[in-house]
């Protein structure tokens, strides 16, 4: 086969399975990828479960909601953890769980902001408005044990952050592993000595 022909069947190989978003993510061509708006963030728990997204119909809304919740966390640790609790549905969170935020939030009260569109660390993880999670997936994102593993984007990391939901009885998708939100990011601009 001509050499010409066979780089060029290479590339549209590539292009069909890869499409370069303007954030810089790769993402595959037969990927969904949902942006849930919030024109406001909710203080309260029952302000959190009145948000329509809160129907937990689709594991995009959880993932984002997860988002939600765990933005709250700096200002007001126990309704965040109140919020994700009901994110979690017949499970709540353990101690364990409870102390790894604790502990990756005590001094980056930035990281649960990086996860709203418009946040980075050149402006401090300030978001866009309205308020914006994007939440992708994969070929792989839907396994037979009803769960869902979809992708998070992060303005501080170089991949969005993989989130698992699980659909139970009920018909909604809960929270069930979101320990990847959780790890480091870069840390903001005006923190960093050697920007």
């Amino acid at each position: 086969m001509n050499k010409t022909i066979t780089f060029a069947l290479t590339l549209m190989t590539v292009f069909a399975f890869a499409i370069n978003t303007t954030d810089g993510y790769a993402l595959e061509a037969n990927a969904a990828t949902q942006s849930i708006v919030f024109p406001s963030l909710p203080k309260t728990l029952a302000e959190f479960k009145a948000l329509p997204q809160a129907s937990m119909e689709s594991p995009y809304l959880t993932a984002a909601l997860f988002v939600v919740a765990f933005s709250l966390y700096p200002q007001n640790p126990n309704e965040s953890i109140d919020m994700i609790n009901f994110l979690k549905g017949p499970e709540s969170l353990s101690p364990r769980e409870i102390n790894l935020i604790r502990e990756q939030v005590r001094d980056k009260s930035y990281l649960p902001r990086s996860y709203f569109a418009g946040a980075n660390p050149k402006n401090d993880y300030t978001p866009s408005l309205p308020y914006t999670v994007v939440v992708s997936d994969n070929a792989a994102s839907f396994g037979s044990d009803n769960t869902a593993r979809l992708f998070v984007r992060c303005g501080g990391a170089d991949s969005p952050r993989p989130i698992t939901l699980r659909k139970a009885k009920d018909g909604k998708w809960y929270l069930w592993d979101h320990v990847s939100l959780l790890v480091g990011i870069r840390i903001p601009e005006s923190s960093n000595p050697w920007l």
